[in-house]
């Protein structure tokens, strides 16, 4: 399907145009009009042959590293995407392609979430998972990690999708360098862009757009009221998506965006997974998870000791010690004065 030469030749002549500059999702179509098949609209450009050599030299970077371009008339390319006007004509994806076939929630925040906000959002995205849907983000620090974290939790090698803004080899940010790898491994990266591409501003818009258009089912979690997760909540509303917002304390900017959504009747709200899903299963992995969120809900902003935390949870100071080790380890709380605070 990927590499034989009719495909391959297509494929280049898509790229060629595609990688021309100042050529885009828009400008291909109207090449494509005007001049009625790809063949002719690169004629049409007049293209030098160092040009054409450097798109067959990233095509062959994309194979060496196991790297596949789906055109939006291959069966892998997801669907919801191809409903959009003026899609991405190519996409390169990285992993299992079968991610692609899935029932898609795409679910967004801030980087600068609170640990409650990534531990429900990760609680929310792991019963996603269990149900056989791909979750969809973009990769970034805070609540996007933990939408793919709560996916990689659940058994399986297509749970989840991550959005790039610049070329699906290209790991970024770079803490987040051994989550990219687990997704490429378990789920799949993909990207508009060229491989090697870094990402620059205007492409994170551009990514935000893919990302509401991938969705079945969109939820915005903490989100400043101008942040990247508002603008791809104003892409999901403009795609008639179905919206869910998870509410926060007023008094706090990154509730500003979901709250607001609720407030104006874009967003239906969300409180648990019981929102989506009311079965056994659920029911099991919350009673799991109890034990880390009765620890986590006891840790604020003001220092609190292992014996005062031990107390609160009904437990003795060792039995404690391993929650506290694992929320640390996980980059929910840190030490502080010495007791633990929220990270």
């Amino acid at each position: 399907m990927f590499y034989n030469l009719f495909v391959m030749e297509m494929l280049l002549q898509k790229l060629l145009i595609l990688r021309s500059p100042n050529v885009g999702p828009v400008k291909y179509n109207k090449l494509i009009a005007e001049h009625g098949d790809v063949c002719a609209a690169v004629d049409s450009l007049h293209l030098n042959q160092e040009f054409i050599d450097s798109i067959r030299h990233e095509m062959d970077c994309a194979m060496d590293l196991g790297i596949k371009y789906i055109s939006d008339d291959n069966p892998y390319y997801p669907k919801n995407l191809r409903d959009i006007k003026n899609h991405p004509p190519v996409i390169s994806a990285r992993g299992n392609l079968e991610t692609l076939k899935k029932k898609v929630v795409s679910m967004v925040g801030t980087r600068h979430s609170t640990a409650s906000g990534m531990n429900f959002m990760s609680e929310i995205a792991t019963a996603f998972a269990e149900h056989n849907f791909a979750v969809a983000s973009g990769m970034a620090m805070g609540l996007d990690a933990s939408a793919h974290a709560g996916a990689l939790r659940v058994s399986g090698d297509s749970q989840t999708i991550a959005v790039l803004a610049g070329g699906v080899d290209y790991i970024w940010p770079l803490e987040n360098e051994s989550l990219y790898y687990e997704i490429m491994d378990r789920g799949v990266l993909i990207s508009e862009l060229p491989v090697g591409a870094t990402p620059v501003a205007s492409n994170f818009i551009q990514r935000n757009h893919w990302i509401a258009a991938l969705a079945d089912l969109f939820i915005i979690g903490e989100a400043d009221a101008k942040s990247g997760s508002m603008s791809t909540a104003r892409f999901a509303i403009d795609y008639k998506k179905r919206i869910f917002a998870v509410p926060g304390h007023p008094s706090d900017p990154r509730s500003i965006g979901p709250n607001s959504l609720i407030k104006n009747g874009l967003a239906t709200l969300c409180m648990s997974v019981k929102d989506f899903f009311d079965d056994e299963k659920d029911k099991n992995h919350i009673k799991n998870d109890a034990r880390e969120n009765d620890v986590l809900d006891k840790i604020g902003m003001i220092p609190v000791s292992e014996s005062v935390l031990a107390n609160l949870v009904k437990k003795t100071v060792p039995e404690i010690k391993a929650d506290l080790v694992m929320l640390e380890l996980q980059g929910l709380i840190r030490k502080q004065d010495g007791g633990y605070v929220i990270n």
